[in-house]
């Protein structure tokens, strides 16, 4: 069924939704993030653990994302395994016919809104929630759950929408509602020039760790900066971009941060979302933090081989050519844009030209799947593009940590 009853709607509001009481609570400050923030970065946590969050947390954070990793980690413990008992039950007494499926979704919803929420409560601060990765080529059920996500807690929510045709589309929709989006699981300035301009979403994203992993696990160099500089790329795209069209107000999230060092490095960047550990080895290099200055416009140097014969497919990742910049424009000028449907916006860039949104079989997709959120690249032909690859496989390993959480709640049916 394409969208919940009322009466069931109505119910698994009332469940997802927790009293957040009126306290605010008062937190210490740490020097080095006070002197850190003075960059004008703001800095987010990236977990969805509540007791690894308030092991952390200063008063200098602002936020914390969760998504279906960590949502997966937290309901492995059991500690929400009343709240699926719970749903479950509410869920039988007013309808009967939904399917398994639909039973699981629901109950992880609730389970979402209640992790975010615990979040809420604890901190009270912005919690960016992701949608269920089997949404992510729905634009009709992206908007309905995203709609139903911010219902629970539009004074905190910020919704996480995955980067695919429908995502760009959906985001699109949801921005003209006012309803704050983090658009996430990119990883080039081109991707998020696009969705800026598309769809003028709150965030968007850069993994930056996965980048440079790519570059070790395929034996294409060291990996040092690659990442860091497609952050650094689609950090200046996004200021110019800001400047020119006043309407566009898109800010960036530096993601997937692996050490205390990636932080000092990306100092001036709009966003960071900070897993426990890098934050915890920041904090000891205080003498760093002190001499530190922003590399926004700076020539970087990954430590990459272009030699290899897989080395050619990075540069797209951190260059902005003219020939994209008015792909995106005659996109934005289209007279068919708002009704438009994933597939029509993939034809529109195969028409141009532009190796965005490969239509990967499902076959590939298995493929992808099993090999985990770092692909193989000699396993892929170049005509898929870097970033393609690398926004399909992160949302196919968010995939099989989702199902692993679905399966928790299956054994509960």
């Amino acid at each position: 069924m394409a969208t919940v009853s009322n009466e069931l709607d109505s119910v698994i509001h009332e469940l997802a939704c927790v009293e957040l009481g009126d306290d605010r609570p008062v937190f210490q400050s740490d020097p080095t993030m006070a002197l850190f923030k003075k960059t004008g970065t703001e800095l987010w946590i990236d977990t969805g653990d509540l007791e690894k969050a308030q092991s952390i947390w200063k008063s200098e954070f602002t936020a914390l994302t969760t998504n279906n990793t960590l949502a997966n980690q937290v309901v492995q413990t059991g500690i929400m395994d009343e709240v699926i008992h719970q749903t479950i039950s509410r869920i039988n007494e007013v309808s009967s016919g939904l399917t398994e499926d639909e039973q699981v979704t629901e109950v992880g919803f609730v389970i979402n809104c209640r992790i975010a929420l615990r979040l809420v409560q604890a901190f009270k601060t912005k919690v960016s929630i992701e949608l269920h990765p089997s949404m992510s080529r729905n634009i009709g059920k992206t908007l309905n759950y995203a709609r139903r996500y911010y219902k629970i807690c539009p004074e905190y929510f910020i919704v996480k929408i995955p980067l695919t045709p429908e995502g760009y589309l959906s985001v699109r929709t949801l921005r003209k509602e006012g309803m704050p989006i983090n658009f996430t699981l990119g990883f080039s300035a081109r991707q998020n020039y696009l969705a800026a301009r598309l769809s003028n979403p709150n965030f968007v994203n850069v993994f930056l760790g996965r980048l440079n992993q790519v570059v070790t696990e395929n034996s294409l160099g060291g990996g040092a900066l690659v990442g860091e500089k497609v952050t650094l790329a689609t950090q200046e795209a996004l200021l110019k971009t800001r400047k020119q069209f006043s309407e566009i107000s898109t800010r960036l999230i530096g993601a997937s941060i692996r050490s205390g060092e990636q932080i000092a490095f990306l100092a001036g960047l709009d966003v960071m979302t900070i897993p426990p550990p890098a934050m915890e080895e920041f904090l000891k290099m205080k003498d760093l933090v002190s001499t530190m200055s922003s590399n926004i416009g700076k020539v970087i140097e990954p430590d990459i081989n272009f030699r290899h014969s897989q080395g050619a497919r990075f540069t797209k990742l951190w260059e902005l050519s003219d020939t994209f910049i008015q792909f995106v424009n005659d996109l934005v000028a289209s007279a068919n844009l708002d009704k438009m449907s994933g597939s029509e916006m993939e034809l529109f860039c195969r028409e141009r030209n532009v190796d965005l949104f490969y239509p990967f079989s499902d076959e590939q997709l298995k493929k992808i799947l099993d090999m985990g959120k770092i692909p193989i690249l000699d396993e892929w032909s170049q005509d898929i593009a870097l970033d393609d690859l690398m926004t399909q496989s992160a949302l196919q390993s968010f995939a099989k940590d989702q199902a692993a959480l679905d399966h928790r709640i299956r054994s509960f049916l």
